[in-house]
């Protein structure tokens, strides 16, 4: 492999392996929400996010936080900062707590542009999640290293009329314990000195994949009879703790939903979602 070359990671994966036990299924309840589950219960929608972790000892932390840059995604300099731009998700069945189970994750691509804030890397991540020898979702994630600039914190697409709507309220406490149970060790979540002095946010940013989680989960409390099967989002600009925010959706057309969370009327993050009834 040509260590330079960052497309030269095309291909790379890794495999993770995770007992989904009860123990830490309830430290994700105990920060999300809902009822208690037991061994054999469904996982909730996204919260697969929170387990399959490969746990980077500190010596391998980066200056913000990250893992350094290398290993299973490719080196993109320790001047960017990383973002999580938004994906795709398919659900076939959900996983099972406390039932062994697998992700599989490849690098399908490696993209270079420049854009108006200078150089960016795009890189797609897919992951399959097997549980009893089937997969039980598979999905696509997009990651972007961009240069240091001045953060978007202001929307500029507004908000259509929802059907539902749920304010949420990103308490840097909900933040510190998102970031905990999903071992999330970026430093913008948590650390308000780094996050206001070094990446010029207002404060704490709120979680891409916590905002995706609770946009779904506003959704199936809406329409609890229904069965998921994929789902497509992204993050149009950072929300900064610890103004609330509103999670809302409406049908576009039988079995597809428009989700996003707003504020101060524009949207922040935009998904679709397909569904049967």
């Amino acid at each position: 492999m040509n260590q330079s070359d960052p497309a030269a990671w095309i291909g790379r994966g890794e495999t993770m392996a995770d007992e989904l036990d009860e123990t830490a299924v309830g430290r994700v309840t105990a920060t999300l929400g809902g009822p208690g589950l037991k061994a054999g219960d469904p996982l909730p929608p996204l919260w697969q996010w929170a387990f399959f972790i490969s746990a980077v000892s500190i010596d391998g932390v980066g200056p913000d936080g990250h893992p350094a840059r290398g290993g299973f995604l490719p080196p993109a300099g320790n001047d960017r900062n990383r973002m999580w731009a938004g994906g795709r998700v398919e659900f076939t069945a959900p996983l099972r707590v406390g039932v062994p189970a697998e992700r599989r994750s490849t690098v399908i691509d490696v993209k270079q542009k420049t854009g108006r804030t200078g150089s960016l890397m795009f890189v797609t991540v897919r992951h399959e999640y097997w549980q009893d020898g089937v997969i039980a979702i598979s999905e696509e994630q997009d990651i972007v290293y961009r240069q240091p600039s001045p953060p978007k914190l202001v929307g500029t697409e507004p908000a259509p009329a929802a059907a539902w709507r749920e304010t949420m309220h990103p308490t840097p406490v909900l933040l510190f314990r998102y970031s905990a149970v999903t071992f999330n060790g970026h430093r913008i979540h948590y650390d308000h000195p780094y996050v206001t002095q070094q990446e010029g946010y207002p404060g704490l940013v709120v979680h891409g994949p916590m905002i995706a989680t609770m946009m779904v989960a506003a959704f199936r409390r809406a329409h609890p009879d229904s069965r998921l099967l994929s789902l497509s989002y992204r993050g149009l600009r950072p929300l900064v703790a610890p103004t609330p925010f509103d999670v809302a959706g409406r049908m576009v057309e039988p079995g597809v939903a428009e989700l996003w969370a707003e504020q101060d009327g524009t949207l922040a993050h935009q998904a679709h979602l397909r569904f049967t009834a």
